[in-house]
């Protein structure tokens, strides 16, 4: 009897009765410092149950710890996925925790500096100033910009926005909040720089907002402040941090003097680019690190600060017009005088959850390599639940390699998690690009797709977040469809392989990125699913590997599209995506689109100078529904005289034949969602040119097997310009003998692996590819 996911969380479930203690298998969790401890911060508490693995990819003989958050008992188990893709009784459990009592772990989103000291507490002299430059992103509550302000007992100074969108100032004495110490200033405008100029001279206080006065206020005859920490970004309020700022800084200073007019003139000319000089001030942070979360000062005191849970940097400064960089010409942010330097903060950044472990599970030495999962069985309001943290095993550093390696697009997952603290719910199973329901307190939804709350645009997501997008029964259509291409798109082929009898190991998009030449030693490796999200080492990694005499099996469409970057430990990934019709982000601006990692060129692999076609013969072409059967098409062969669908397997194929689909033409279908052709048909869609371009010859050797074909359809043409598609032609299957070494077959379509699972013409096609590799079943 079948049992599907449906089935099966209607008929386990967790009770509050049998529940023990909270057990964990194998080593006590390591208490992995990550990140380090942030101050006391504004949390979120979350309903349900929600978890991740401390990495996500794990080699026999480690171990892996677990991270759960959870309102509810539980049960946890570590699972093998089976052959039958949507059948959960076909899974193999490894191991089975005891039950679980419920352990809730808040989240603390929202980024700031935290300073780490305050402007010495008691009077101060009868002169003093703040200034800095700043482009909110939102208003609508009080938000913190430059503060040394802990309600209610140690109220200092600082500059706010208010509710309504404008600028409020206040100086008190350090002790509990003065309603008469309070002063309003005009609006701001959005998303635009202002500068922004406060001075207190022991009897007025003056607001200068972009170098005109815009407010004069009878000032406290004393000013005390207090003490509380300073904070760029933030305030305290009953004991956390909180009011986090939706915006851009650029060089916050303090002064132990009035600015007088014409010096408040010359820094709002100067736009940022010009630092404070003299004795006078006692603080300037000019943030210009560009990575990392030390913040140093360049005043002459200690006054240095720490970036919480991260920012955004690379942005550039109030100097700078993002929008005036080229698209398609040279460009070095380090060469650039006028770009400056700016910190962005959102309300809803958050990287790393910094849960503390509560399971651990050492992986025995004779695990297979594959996709396992931590899955997790519990009611919550009276309906049974399923949720799955997946993770990727791989093999044992003393075991031998297997003839195939085959790449797990862990980026890609990743970029489409866009709701990582979703309602549990009994039907998760459909996630589109946005994700699913947010719970009512409003947590992070950010990802590659989907920018956050305020609207600045995701630069980068953490991995040590929660990821249900990449669970094992998640679609991308309705499920009369049953198309999907994230994690479950890719099981169709590592089953495929293993009931052929081709044994393989499974990587993924980190590990090829740490460490390239781990291709080294396999006779092929197999890009699967849709492998749309490749690092610069990862992309020279497989073009070594195929000019030492390599094979790749590429089952993949949108293939080698976006750049990323990661941290060292791989923890946060970077990716800067333009033009928001291709999937980048509204707000982003070429100039903002080099990474902090790097500082080197992102967005489009085309356009960093690490195109696709060059590699694995075929570039993205674009993308289409996935809601009804006919968005989803059949190749056509176009030459089966071509010994791939002869030798050593006869397809019985001929011209004109189809091929990628179930029997009598249903579905699975492999073409359609996202595709991929060669560059001499992109060549046929090219219109206008760029100023400075010219068009790159497609190199030698590329034999065309298959096409589909859409009459009608548009795609993307090399320059990412919708127009017509060539010939009608959406996807190319092809096989390339490359004149640098090194053999591909590349099928063109993330669906290439779901119709290799029902169609055996398209089987024998794959085993010949494998076959010409050098490659035999066991």
């Amino acid at each position: 009897m079948k049992t599907t996911r449906r089935d099966f969380i209607k008929t386990t479930g967790v009770g509050a009765a049998a529940v023990a203690g909270l057990k964990i298998s194998g080593q006590t969790p390591s208490d992995r410092n990550r990140n380090s401890e942030i101050p006391p911060h504004r949390a979120i508490d979350l309903d349900g149950l929600h978890a991740y693995a401390d990495q996500i990819s794990v080699a026999a003989g480690e171990s892996i710890d677990f991270h759960v958050s959870s309102s509810v008992p539980y049960q946890m188990s570590i699972v093998k996925l089976g052959h039958r893709i949507d059948e959960i009784d076909g899974d193999e459990v490894i191991h089975e925790f005891s039950q679980s009592l419920p352990l809730p772990q808040s989240i603390h989103p929202g980024s700031y500096v935290l300073i780490s000291d305050g402007i010495k507490s008691g009077p101060l002299e009868r002169e003093f100033s703040m200034e800095c430059w700043l482009r909110p992103w939102s208003f609508g509550r009080l938000q913190g910009i430059l503060t040394q302000y802990e309600e209610p007992s140690h109220c200092g100074f600082g500059i706010f926005c208010d509710e309504e969108d404008r600028l409020a100032v206040y100086l008190g004495q350090g002790k509990e909040p003065l309603e008469d110490h309070w002063h309003v200033g005009p609006a701001l405008v959005a998303r635009k720089w202002h500068h922004v100029v406060v001075t207190w001279d022991g009897d007025q206080v003056s607001l200068w907002l972009d170098a005109e006065p815009v407010g004069h206020w009878s000032g406290p005859s004393r000013f005390n402040p207090g003490r509380a920490v300073l904070r760029l970004g933030a305030y305290q309020r009953n004991g956390v941090a909180d009011g986090f700022l939706d915006g851009d800084l650029a060089q916050p200073c303090i002064y132990s003097k009035v600015l007088s007019r014409e010096e408040i003139v010359e820094h709002h000319r100067s736009q940022g680019l010009s630092k404070p000089k003299g004795e006078t001030f006692l603080a300037c942070w000019p943030l210009d690190e560009e990575v990392g979360d030390e913040i140093r000062n360049a005043g002459r005191n200690a006054l240095h600060g720490r970036l919480i849970n991260r920012g955004t940097w690379m942005i550039g400064g109030p100097s700078f017009d993002g929008e005036n960089v080229d698209r398609y010409k040279a460009y070095d942010p380090g060469r650039d005088d006028r770009r400056g330097n700016g910190l962005r903060l959102s309300s809803d950044d958050l990287y790393d959850c910094r849960w503390r472990p509560t399971h651990s599970f050492p992986i025995p030495d004779n695990t297979r390599s594959g996709i396992y999962t931590a899955r997790f069985r519990f009611e919550l309001n009276g309906k049974s639940q399923l949720y799955d943290v997946t993770f990727i095993v791989r093999k044992h550093k003393a075991r031998p390699k297997a003839q195939v390696v085959v790449l797990c697009s862990t980026n890609t997952w990743l970029a489409y998690n866009g709701t990582p603290f979703a309602v549990n719910d009994t039907d998760n199973r459909h996630w589109g690009t946005n994700g699913q329901k947010n719970p009512a307190s409003n947590p992070p939804a950010y990802n590659f797709y989907r920018d956050h709350h305020a609207g600045q645009p995701t630069y980068q997501m953490g991995v040590r977040m929660p990821w249900p997008a990449a669970g094992p029964y998640v679609l991308y259509s309705p499920d009369e469809v049953g198309y999907s291409h994230l994690m479950r798109a890719e099981r169709f082929t590592h089953v495929w392989l293993e009931e052929n009898g081709y044994s393989y190991d499974v990587i993924t998009d980190w590990d090829l990125h740490q460490n390239p030449d781990l291709l080294n030693g396999y006779q092929a490796m197999v890009i699967n699913g849709h492998s749309e999200y490749w690092s610069r080492e990862a992309y020279s990694g497989v073009d070594n590997y195929l000019k030492q005499g390599g094979n790749a099996l590429v089952l993949s469409g949108n293939t080698m599209f976006w750049r990323v970057s990661y941290d060292p430990d791989g923890s946060v990934v970077e990716c800067r995506k333009f033009q928001p019709d291709i999937g980048g982000r509204g707000a982003a601006v070429i100039g903002e689109i080099y990474h902090s990692h790097d500082r080197q060129r992102g967005s489009l692999m085309r356009h960093c100078g690490l195109p696709a076609w060059k590699i694995i013969g075929l570039e993205c072409i674009g993308w289409w529904g996935t809601g009804k059967k006919e968005d989803f098409g059949v190749y056509q062969v176009t030459a089966s005289s071509h010994d791939l669908f002869h030798e050593p397997y006869e397809s019985d194929l001929k011209d004109g034949d189809k091929l990628g689909m179930a029997a009598g033409g249903g579905l699975p279908r492999a073409g359609g969602h996202e595709a991929d052709v060669r560059l001499s048909t992109l060549a046929g869609m090219n219109g206008n040119i760029p100023d400075g371009h010219e068009l790159a010859s497609e190199p030698s050797g590329i034999e065309t097997l298959a096409a589909i074909y859409r009459k009608g359809q548009r795609g993307l043409n090399y320059y990412t310009h919708w127009t017509q598609a060539s010939d009608g032609i959406i996807t190319e299957m092809i096989f390339w003998s490359r004149p640098q070494g090194g053999l591909v077959f590349h099928a063109g379509a993330i669906g290439s692996g779901w119709a290799l699972s029902e169609d055996p013409q398209l089987g024998m096609v794959v085993k010949n590819v494998l076959h010409r590799f050098g490659i035999q079943p066991a």
